[in-house]
C-alpha cells in the first residue's frame, strides 16, 4: 500500500509543475544568458549556457544542439563529462523552445536556426566549434555545417532524425492546425508514454521525470497556447525540410553515434501500417547514413534507444571523448 501511495505522489508531482513561456521557474544545471538580435522584423532573445573548462582547458569549445522535445538543460551530464575534459561548453535553446523567446509569427527554418547560432557564436568571439547534434539537433548541426563549414571542426550527430523523407515515404503530411490541436493536448502522462516506448525502447528510469516535467510544466504553464503554436510550427519545419538528400554534400568530419534501438520517425503515429512499418529503424538508418557522408564514422549502442547519452552516459561519454581526440 505504502509503494502505491508513494508511486502515486510521485507521478501527481511529476505531473503539476507548471512553468513560464521561456521556461520561467525550472532550474538549469549552470547560469543561463540572454542572446539579444533582431531576426524577421522582431526582437529576439536566445537563452544559452556557456561553461568554463572545469579540468585542464584545451582551447577547444563544443557547441551542443539539442532535439524537440529537449533543451539546452538535458545536456547536463554531456555539459559536466565534456567541461572535465577540458572543453569550453556553450549550449543554446534555439528560438521557439525552453528558456529563448516564442514569437506569434515565425518563418521557421534549419537555416534560420543556423544563422541565429552562428550570431551567437560570433557574438561570443568563438570562430570554430565541434558542433554535437542529438534528435532534432541533428538536423540543425547538419544544416549548420553545410552553411559554415569553415566554423565546424568536426560534426557528431547523437540519433538525428531526419535521416529519411517521411512525406516521400508515405506519412500523411499534416497541416499546421493539426499539430497546434495535438500540441495542446500534450500532458506529462503524453510525454513519459511517447518517451518511454519511443526513446527509452520500453525502459524507464526515475531520473527521466525531470525531463517530463520540464517539457509537460512548459505546456501547461501561462503561456499554453502560444508554446503549442510554436511547437507547431517547428514540427512542420522538421517534417517539411529533411537533410537526407545532403548528407554528401559534408566537408567537416562526421560521426555517427546511433542507438540502435530508437524507433522515432515524425509521423509515425498517423502513418498507415504498411507505412508505419518501414520507419524509424535506426539499426539500418545509422549505417545508411553513415555510407552517405564522405569518411563517416559510425559507433553504435546496440540496444539502445534515442538518447543513449542519458540511457547509458558512462559508456556514452566515454565513447564521445573517445571521438573527440581522433585526428
Amino acid at each position: 500500500m505504502r509503494i502505491l501511495l508513494a508511486a502515486a505522489l510521485f507521478a501527481g508531482t511529476a505531473s503539476a509543475a507548471t512553468y513560464g513561456p521561456q521556461l520561467e521557474g525550472f532550474t538549469y544545471p549552470h547560469p543561463v544568458h540572454k542572446y539579444s538580435f533582431a531576426s524577421q522584423g522582431l526582437n529576439l532573445q536566445m537563452a544559452y549556457m556557456d561553461i568554463a573548462p572545469t579540468g585542464a582547458a584545451n582551447g577547444k569549445t563544443a557547441l551542443l544542439l539539442h532535439g524537440k522535445n529537449f533543451c539546452g538543460a538535458t545536456w547536463e551530464q554531456t555539459i559536466t563529462d565534456l567541461t572535465r575534459a577540458g572543453y569550453r561548453v556553450v549550449a543554446p535553446d534555439q528560438i521557439g523552445f525552453c528558456a529563448s523567446s516564442k514569437p506569434e509569427h515565425y518563418q521557421y527554418s534549419f537555416q534560420q536556426l543556423a544563422a541565429n547560432t552562428d550570431g551567437l557564436l560570433k557574438n561570443l568571439g568563438i570562430k570554430q566549434a565541434i558542433v554535437i547534434g542529438h534528435s532534432t539537433g541533428g538536423m540543425l548541426g547538419t544544416r549548420y555545417a553545410l552553411m559554415y563549414p569553415e566554423a565546424v571542426s568536426r560534426l557528431v550527430l547523437v540519433n538525428p532524425i531526419g535521416l529519411e523523407d517521411w512525406k516521400a515515404l508515405g506519412v500523411p503530411a499534416p497541416s499546421v492546425d493539426q499539430w497546434y490541436a495535438r500540441e495542446l493536448k500534450l500532458s506529462a502522462d503524453s510525454v513519459r508514454a511517447y518517451e518511454r516506448a519511443t526513446y527509452y525502447s520500453g525502459n524507464w528510469k526515475p531520473e527521466y521525470e525531470k525531463w517530463v516535467d520540464m517539457l509537460a510544466g512548459l505546456n501547461a504553464g501561462p503561456g499554453h497556447k502560444l508554446v503549442a503554436w510554436n511547437s507547431a510550427l517547428i514540427y512542420d519545419m522538421i517534417f517539411t525540410q529533411p537533410v537526407v538528400y545532403e548528407f554528401a554534400l559534408l566537408k567537416v568530419p562526421t560521426t555517427l553515434l546511433i542507438g540502435t534501438a530508437d524507433t522515432t520517425a515524425i509521423g509515425k503515429d498517423v502513418a498507415p501500417p504498411d507505412v508505419k512499418a518501414k520507419l524509424g529503424h535506426y539499426d539500418v538508418l545509422g549505417k545508411e547514413t553513415a555510407n552517405r557522408i564522405p569518411q563517416a564514422r559510425l559507433v553504435e549502442f546496440k540496444g539502445l534507444g534515442h538518447t543513449p547519452q542519458m540511457e547509458d552516459p558512462v559508456v556514452f561519454h566515454r565513447t564521445l571523448l573517445e571521438e573527440l581526440q581522433r585526428n
